[in-house]
């Protein structure tokens, strides 16, 4: 008999041991999985297996006790000598560094070596690792089909990926090798990770694919088939970039390790992925609420939670949802007048209906109107938004409270919320002993918006400031959104406009000048009136990672919809034109 016969023989003894062992192993989980802790397999009284080990096999640091040792502190249930474990080098560097197997799980560097293994595929996925196709912020495509990725990687481009290859580092290229084969000539161009965003930002629009965990905001995130990563109900196994991770190999054996996650081990030998859902924070931001003039005249006729009839789940289905609403509630509010003249306002107590309906958690009060009906109802409205558990900033019963920055925490992520009035004057009257909006103090906003990036939070500043009915960005809003982004502002958000208006890119921030109106009577001033954004921010693991760009149309004085496919193209191509992209 040859070395090789002699291997195979001896392969073959040990498998049929340890699946034997194992079966058993499995029977005992079944029927215990709602019980305490597992017992170490050496205590269950089951016979241990023997082991022919080849000559290229680690030996274990000592023999397999004949006697059941004393308990120990292993999460991991003991396994027998000689489980061996080969992890698929093509697996990202992450991945492989989080695999951590007991003292029992021998890590072997051969593939022929190992009874189980760690690789990619779908036989028995264990986990799925996330990629993301993306493109620089300012493009107009939503995103593309699985097909049209899988026939551009095969050398079959069509649609947006026509001539051009994806960008790539090396990592991802050998995970997808390993899911899609080797890419055709020409189809993929592979640099080092950190030259992927000014590669493609130099070349825009261009396509990268790259790991969930390396998103950042300049990156546009695309959908696949529809889906994207970057929102809540993100299903992995139905997206197209998320390589499932399997642990394969002799199927008793690891269909028991698998049983030990199900029956409660706290032990983790395979990573469960790159993406947790419980490290995600999606806020929306939203620009103009003013319940007023023919706005709350529609609602009346057609009822208070009619304006957020087809664009009210995109804010309910976000963890935290702001609404910059810039007119008090009032016990005497009269019923409102379409045609009003003048621009003293007030809402009637019933709207905050509205609000509740839509998810609100964080008022902004930098609005121009909080003081139009007068202290009383300042302060009433101010009870109103307490009473229900929302917090608000940018505004309150005196210049302190007012000033303060709002603290958020939600699945580890620290946020906090900032503003101020940039008008000053009338629009802003907090004082020591008056409520209202708070007049900007850029001295005291920027050392806050540093102590609070110091202290782990990831600050929101937002504006009231002077409206300018255009796209681009005028000279005092640049100056004045440059300043806190600069200061260490992660977003800086204009909450003034009646029109969406420009982005810009600033210190690491994403600066977004205007939104337009959320709930507002702006519908014949001009057709930019009529669109609006919702922005989507997105916070995982201590980071701000992407924004993704919610775009609307007013279809009466009150209501707006989601835009069509044409339409937001239209926009988009207005707003980023006007950024300078």
């Amino acid at each position: 008999m040859n070395h090789e016969q002699a291997l195979k023989v001896a392969m073959i003894f040990r498998v049929s041991a340890l699946r034997a062992s194992f079966l058993g192993l499995s029977v005992i989980l079944a029927s215990c999985k709602a019980a305490a802790p597992l017992v170490p397999l050496l205590q269950t009284g089951l016979s241990q297996p023997t082991i022919t080990y080849t000559p290229f096999q680690p030996l274990p640091p000592s023999p397999v006790p004949t006697t059941p040792p004393p308990p120990t502190a292993t999460a991991f249930p003991t396994a027998p000598a000689g489980l061996t474990l080969w992890v698929d080098p093509s697996l990202p560097d992450a991945l492989r560094s989080a695999v951590k197997p007991p003292p029992e799980i021998i890590p072997v560097d051969l593939k022929e070596q190992a009874l189980i293994r760690l690789e990619v595929g779908s036989e028995r996925p264990t986990s799925y690792w996330v990629y993301a196709l993306v493109s620089p912020f300012p493009t107009l495509e939503q995103g593309v089909s699985s097909d049209e990725l899988r026939n551009t990687w095969n050398g079959n481009p069509a649609g947006p990926f026509a001539g051009k290859p994806i960008l790539l580092d090396e990592s991802t290229l050998a995970v997808l090798t390993a899911l899609w084969g080797k890419p055709a000539d020409g189809a993929v161009q592979v640099m080092a990770a950190g030259e992927l965003t000014g590669y493609a930002w130099d070349r825009s629009p261009w396509w990268a694919i790259i790991p969930f965990e390396s998103l950042g905001p300049r990156w546009k995130v695309l959908e696949v088939d529809g889906i994207s990563p970057l929102r809540k109900e993100f299903d992995p196994a139905s997206y197209g970039l998320a390589v499932p991770v399997s642990l394969n190999g002799d199927a008793a054996l690891a269909e028991a390790i698998l049983s030990m996650y199900a029956a409660g081990s706290s032990a983790a030998l395979v990573p469960t992925g790159n993406r947790d859902p419980n490290k995600l924070t999606v806020l929306a931001m939203t620009g103009v609420t003013a319940l007023v003039r023919a706005t709350a005249y529609t609602m009346e006729q057609r009822g208070i939670k009619y304006p957020a009839k087809d664009i009210g789940d995109w804010l309910r289905d976000a963890d935290i949802t702001h609404v910059s609403n810039e007119v008090p509630f009032a016990k005497n509010c009269p019923f409102p007048d379409p045609v009003q003249q003048g621009m003293r306002f007030c809402s009637d107590p019933r709207y905050i209906a509205l609000m509740e309906d839509v998810g609100t958690d964080i008022v902004e009060l930098t609005g121009d109107h909080f003081q139009d009906w007068g202290e009383e109802a300042m302060y009433y409205t101010l009870d109103l938004y307490k009473e229900r558990g929302w917090l608000y900033y940018g505004g309150g019963e005196d210049l302190q409270e007012g000033r303060q920055a709002v603290t958020i925490e939600h699945n580890g992520n620290r946020l906090a919320f900032i503003g101020c009035n940039g008008k000053g004057g009338s629009f802003a009257q907090a004082a020591r002993n008056h409520p209202g909006a708070v007049s900007c103090n850029f001295e005291y906003m920027e050392a806050e918006i540093a102590r609070l990036r110091a202290e782990g939070y990831l600050p929101v500043a937002t504006f009231q400031h002077f409206e300018y009915y255009t796209y681009r960005a005028q000279p005092d809003q640049v100056r004045d959104f440059r300043r806190l982004a600069g200061a260490g502002a992660v977003i800086v958000s204009g909450s003034q406009a009646h029109q969406p208006q420009a982005f810009e890119f600033e210190a690491g921030a994403l600066i977004h000048y205007g939104l337009g109106n959320l709930f507002f009577d702006q519908l014949d001033v001009s057709q930019a009136t009529r669109q609006a954004f919702i922005d989507r921010h997105v916070f995982y693991d201590g980071r701000y990672i992407g924004t993704e760009l919610l775009t609307m149309l007013f279809v009466d004085y009150a209501r707006a919809r989601p835009m069509t496919s044409g339409e937001r193209e239209e926009l988009l191509r207005a707003v980023f034109n006007a950024s300078g992209w």
